[in-house]
């Protein structure tokens, strides 16, 4: 019965008030609530989460990290300080074996249940990462090729901030980036195999001008899967 029929039935008016008082809200207390309250559709917003599983948190754009403009190129001669990675010590006809021990780990890590929250409103996701990382592996396997088959190739700029808001790495499956990695995973190492002796001082050079060698940018590259296993934890 609707409101305009209810003004000449007083009593069922009364009637369904009572049962609008009954209603409650249920308010998860793990979430940060207090539990069952009363629910008043008059006094704001109400979020209501469907079974099925943890709230995977906002659908809106998140906010985006502050850009990291430092040039992580002095890993080829120093130690980097958060996670202790030399790339002097890398013998890059390795690479094969140590590209897929530093992404074995993504496949436990987007298994996470909290692999799409960020631990800070700024800082990526184990997911993000997880795309990020994916990423890599498919514009290093790139410019490996550029170098082995171009002269002095530059490399086209790689935006990473603007590929993950385009991508919109937030909103992507952890179970369909862990097989996509894993794919890149694979073929990025197989084209560090077989390197021939006279390609790994083969030049290729950075948007930037950043100089790089066959031999550096792959054990560049390097530094960025071990970071970020870094990043997550793993």
């Amino acid at each position: 019965m609707s409101d305009f029929f209810s003004l000449f039935n007083p009593g069922y008016r009364h009637a369904r008030e009572y049962l609008d008082a009954e209603k409650m809200l249920v308010v998860d207390s793990e979430q940060g609530g207090t539990g069952p309250e009363p629910l008043d559709l008059d006094a704001g917003t109400i979020v209501l989460r469907m079974p099925g599983g943890p709230y995977p948190g906002p659908v809106q754009t998140p906010a985006t990290p502050e850009p990291d403009d430092k040039d992580w190129t002095f890993v080829l001669e120093r130690p980097c300080p958060e996670c202790g990675f030399l790339a002097a010590d890398v013998d890059a006809h390795d690479l094969p074996g140590l590209v897929r021990a530093a992404t074995a780990p993504w496949q436990d890590v987007l298994a996470r249940e909290d692999a799409r929250q960020r631990p800070d409103p700024v800082v990526w996701s184990p997911l993000e990462y997880g795309c990020h990382v994916r990423d890599v592996l498919r514009v290093f396997t790139d410019r490996n090729r550029l170098i082995r088959t171009a002269d002095d190739p530059r490399f086209a700029n790689w935006d990473q901030d603007a590929t993950a808001r385009q991508d919109r790495y937030w909103e992507q499956d952890p179970a369909a980036v862990a097989a996509e990695l894993a794919a890149a995973a694979e073929a990025n190492a197989a084209a560090w195999t077989g390197v021939g002796a006279d390609e790994w001082s083969r030049p290729g050079i950075r948007s930037n001008g950043s100089l790089f060698t066959l031999d550096s940018l792959g054990r560049y590259m390097l530094h960025d899967l071990v970071h970020h296993l870094h990043d997550v934890g793993a």
